[in-house]
């Protein structure tokens, strides 16, 4: 509880002064300690200010009265004094000081960037429990690795701490880089093979790695070849560099990526166009469910095609940038999109019928509807439904919130 500023001063003979700064009722705590707060007349009540700012040391007081068992009254202090954190421990008796909320997996990384990385699955007080499970205080935590198991972007979805999130980014941004400079890698060989170039001997050399740097304007070698496997830069361009133009083949340039979507050609009937590349295999990710309106980006899956997400998706926030692309809705086009929406409202008979009524008015169909209902008599609507647009979904929204013992309407992204 001690409270004061204090700072020294050199004075006009090179003397030093300690000068401590105090209010009135810093001084009283820091020369008569605590219990001076305690001195009033009996029958008078504190100082409303005082008796919020120690109330948490009565409370103190009372449990001590009332605990007779030391170890109890310790841990219920320390319960109360460290709200905001967990006490764990490992299987050989060490302590990890962890966020509350925290996870095995949190857990793992706090004891190493190792453990985390191969963690497969977790025992806590001898019992195997979720990766998301949360930890409480006094748990013993044993981390299970495998040396072939690696982070999954799904734990991004729980982990809490700081220390994990960066180590599990690290980790997927590595990988999907080394895979990348690898495919980049095998479409350059047998590229240049075709034009009698020996791709091997010039990445040994330093050769290619120049080019890429004063030729493409990359950093390295690695990023040149990172980005072909992305499919955002062809061989050809990198050839381009190498051979005069009369010696490169004269046929379309066709990235990796396209090649892949070759296999898959077919007229897009998803009204989302993709930048650069004609008739794309496009998904709409289930993750945040997009819909004709909302802001959209692309996010290059191998073998996979184009994923289509919201900006701004939780999925795809720590993902390589290099393997996001731009897309645009295609206005000529229009289509129906799944859509859901969550209606809380109160639980009476008939509502549901109203709500069905201003759904169907404004031309919906309804797809599939579940109804739960909580204690506090409200109901709990899930209504999944096909929409043309965004628009379209924000009028059918207006409309249910004018509905009477409507609470809440709001829309599921996922």
């Amino acid at each position: 509880m001690y409270q004061s500023l204090h700072t020294s001063v050199i004075g006009p003979h090179g003397e030093r002064i300690e000068i401590q700064i105090r209010t009135q009722e810093m001084h009283k705590i820091a020369e008569e300690g605590i219990a001076a707060h305690w001195r009033y007349k009996e029958g008078t009540a504190m100082p409303e200010k005082d008796d919020k700012r120690f109330v948490w040391l009565r409370q103190m007081l009372e449990w001590q009265k009332d605990m007779r068992d030391a170890k109890e009254f310790m841990d219920t202090m320390r319960m109360d004094l460290f709200a905001e954190e967990v006490f764990v421990f490992t299987p050989k008796g060490a302590v990890k000081e962890l966020p509350k909320g925290s996870t095995p997996v949190d857990f793992a990384y706090a004891v190493h960037t190792d453990v985390g990385n191969r963690c497969s699955a977790a025992r806590v007080n001898g019992r195997l429990v979720p990766l998301k499970y949360q930890l409480k205080n006094g748990d013993t935590v044993e981390i299970i690795t495998s040396p072939n198991h690696t982070p999954s972007k799904d734990w991004l979805k729980f982990v809490i701490t700081s220390r994990a999130r960066a180590r599990i980014r690290q980790w997927i941004k590595t990988e999907e880089r080394e895979k990348s400079i690898a495919l980049g890698k095998e479409i350059c060989d047998k590229d240049f093979k075709k034009h009698d170039v020996d791709f091997n001997k010039l990445l040994k050399s330093g050769e290619l790695d120049k080019i890429a740097r004063e030729g493409l304007g990359f950093s390295s070698v690695d990023d040149a070849l990172a980005g072909i496997g992305y499919g955002k830069l062809s061989s050809h361009q990198l050839l381009a560099k190498i051979l005069p133009p009369e010696k490169i083949q004269a046929h379309p340039e066709v990235s990796a990526f396209k090649k892949v979507l070759q296999r898959f050609k077919k007229p897009s009937r998803e009204a989302v166009l993709v930048k650069g590349i004609d008739e794309v295999m496009i998904r709409f990710a289930r993750c945040c469910n997009p819909l004709q309106g909302d802001d959209i980006v692309g996010y290059i899956s191998r073998g996979r095609g184009v994923a289509v997400h919201l900006k701004g998706c939780p999925s795809i926030k720590y993902s390589d940038a290099e393997r996001l692309i731009d897309v645009a809705w295609d206005k000529g086009l229009k289509t129906t999109r799944p859509a859901k929406l969550k209606v809380i409202c109160k639980d009476e008979k008939g509502l549901l019928a109203n709500m069905s009524t201003v759904i169907t008015a404004q031309e919906a169909n309804i797809i599939n509807a579940t109804i739960t209902t909580t204690p506090d008599k409200k109901a709990i609507c899930i209504f999944e439904i096909e929409v043309n647009n965004l628009e379209h979904l924000m009028n059918i929204m207006s409309g249910l919130k004018k509905v009477k013992k409507v609470e809440k309407v709001e829309r599921i992204k996922g």
